[in-house]
Parts: C-alpha cells; sequence; structure tokens
C-alpha cells in the first residue's frame, strides 16, 4: 500500500450514481435506465489507473444502494479507496437523456448530498504526502464550504510535502457564477503546478484571447508552470515549461463525449509521471479522450497502455 502511494496520486471529490436513458428520446419516454457511476476526480483515477498508474480516490458516499454501488465499482477498477460512508445524506445522482442521436442533456442532483459534506478531516495527510501528485478539480470547492476548505487543505498539505499539484478548473455555471467562481478558485490555480482548462474556463481568470496559446501564456503568468487548453473537437494547446505546443484531436465517432476531458487530464498525468516528453504527454491525452468519446459511461471506455494504438490500426478486428 505504501509503496502504491508513494508513487501514484491521489485525487478527492465526489462520484454519484449514474442513470442513463438507454434510448434516443425525451427522458419521459425512457423504458429503462442504465445504471452506473461518475465523478470528474474518480473518473481522473480510473484513467490513471488502467495507463498503469497507482491512484487513491478520497470521497464520501451515502449510506445506501447507490453508495454501495460506488465503492464497489472503484475498488473493482483496482483504486485505492478511501470512501466515507455518510448516513446523514444520500449518493448524489446525475441522470443523462440522449435527446438525439447526437445530443446529450445531463441534470445532478447533489444538493445536500453526502459528497458535498467533504471536509478537511476526511483527508488523511499520509496520504497526500506520501503521492507523487495530487489531482483536484473545481467542481468540489463549488459543492459546500466544507468540501472547499477540504480541496484547499489538501492542496496546503500537498504544498508543504513537496508533492506536485494538479488542477483542472471544470467550471460548473449551474453550481456557482462564474465571478464566484473565478474568486474562491483563484488560490488554487496560483498554487497548482500543472493547470487544465477550456477557453470558457480560462475567461474565468484571465482576459479572452483569440490564439489559446495565449490564453495558455496569460494562465502560465499566473503561477502554474504547465498550463493546458482543452478545446474538445480541436484538440489542445498548452505551454509547459516555457514551451509552446498544439495537438489535434484523434478523430471518432463520438457517442458520448461526457467524461472526455478526465480521460484527456489521466493520460496528460500518466504520462507526466512516467517522465515522458510534453509531446508524448499530450498524445496519450488527446488520445485517451477519444477513447471515452467511443462508449456510453463516464469512463468504462478508458484504454489500457496496450490499447493505446487500436485507434490507428487499419484493421476493424484484431485476430
Amino acid at each position: 500500500m505504501a509503496e502504491r502511494q508513494r508513487n501514484g496520486v491521489v485525487t478527492l471529490g465526489e462520484t454519484m450514481a449514474l442513470l442513463t436513458a438507454e434510448r434516443t428520446g425525451p427522458l419521459r419516454h425512457a423504458p429503462s435506465m442504465a445504471v452506473g457511476i461518475g465523478g470528474a476526480e474518480s473518473n481522473v483515477a480510473i484513467a490513471l489507473r488502467r495507463l498503469g498508474v497507482p491512484a487513491t480516490w478520497i470521497g464520501r458516499v451515502g449510506a445506501d444502494g447507490f453508495g454501495d454501488l460506488v465503492l464497489r465499482e472503484l475498488r473493482a477498477e483496482d483504486l485505492d479507496v478511501r470512501g466515507i460512508v455518510d448516513d446523514g445524506a444520500p449518493t448524489g445522482l446525475m441522470v443523462k437523456e440522449r435527446r438525439t442521436n447526437r445530443s446529450l442533456n445531463v441534470w445532478y442532483y447533489r444538493a445536500g448530498s453526502a459528497g458535498s459534506r467533504l471536509r478537511p478531516a476526511d483527508v488523511p495527510e499520509e496520504d497526500v504526502a506520501g503521492a507523487a501528485l495530487l489531482h483536484v478539480t473545481g467542481i468540489t470547492p463549488a459543492l459546500s464550504d466544507s468540501a472547499a476548505e477540504a480541496v484547499r487543505h489538501a492542496v496546503g498539505l500537498a504544498r508543504r510535502h513537496g508533492v506536485t499539484v494538479s488542477f483542472d478548473v471544470n467550471y460548473r455555471a449551474r453550481l456557482w457564477g462564474g465571478d464566484r467562481a473565478a474568486e474562491r478558485l483563484s488560490d488554487i490555480l496560483r498554487g497548482c503546478d500543472v493547470l487544465f482548462a477550456g477557453v470558457e474556463e480560462a475567461e474565468l481568470f484571465v482576459p479572452a484571447e483569440n490564439d489559446p496559446l495565449d490564453l495558455a501564456a496569460a494562465l502560465a503568468d499566473l503561477g502554474p508552470s504547465q498550463v493546458v487548453v482543452k478545446l474538445g473537437a480541436e484538440g489542445c494547446a498548452a505551454l509547459v515549461d516555457g514551451r509552446p505546443l498544439v495537438r489535434p484531436a484523434v478523430p471518432v465517432d463520438v457517442l458520448d463525449p461526457v467524461g472526455a476531458g478526465d480521460a484527456f487530464v489521466g493520460g496528460y498525468l500518466a504520462e507526466l509521471l512516467a517522465g515522458a516528453p510534453p509531446e508524448t504527454r499530450l498524445d496519450t491525452a488527446v488520445t485517451a479522450g477519444a477513447f471515452a468519446c467511443t462508449v456510453s459511461g463516464d469512463w468504462e471506455g478508458l484504454p489500457t497502455r496496450a490499447e493505446l494504438g487500436l485507434l490507428a490500426q487499419r484493421e476493424d478486428v484484431a485476430r
């Protein structure tokens, strides 16, 4: 256990139960729902684990069947799970409606959830101190004051123990307004080493730019030495230790884009911890993001290292 933590990633946040309509069309006409789980931080942890990186997830779930499902699935993916069962609040719920063949609607039922009751005392110092990297997102600080303090506490521990900090802005407009998000997330951004942001997320903190590389440079001026601007179907632009880099997306038939950004982050961090050059980090990132889009579900389609070349092979059937 200790050996895994010394070489791995620690992350914390809310993982929810996920209900997905199994038929395209309005949710009110869906005859059945698939049951699964999803959460930005645990999605990244699973992406890392499949790429060979030890990962620890810290979070709270309710004392209910959905909470049991979350813990079982994360353990089945070989994560070190620090799951606190909270008998005073339910497990959060996410619902997906495939309204058309090309569009998804997602609703969250997480107000007052067990995950929102995360607090600093839930974060073991020894886990953070023993990790190679701490990964946090901007979702968890939006859930509650105690969850925000838990993230800041974890970042403070990482800084104290010389642990690299990765931060994905992951702005959720339904959780809080842009001005409030920028105010409450600025200290995390300034204290991180690796930053991930979409264009609109970047513009919460710096003026708008036509060139994503200019956005990355403006964000790097705030503190992080590695800035990656996620561009979705257009790939990404990055400034890594002063080096500008651009990568196109890997073309795939998109079935479900939810979770692609988390897969991207997991791919990048896996190569960072492996000591790979920035070009390889971004190549694996866009590849992992593409894999996530090909399968219904937030994380089920994430690749192993042996599968990273699969999207480039010419034959449809491997024999």
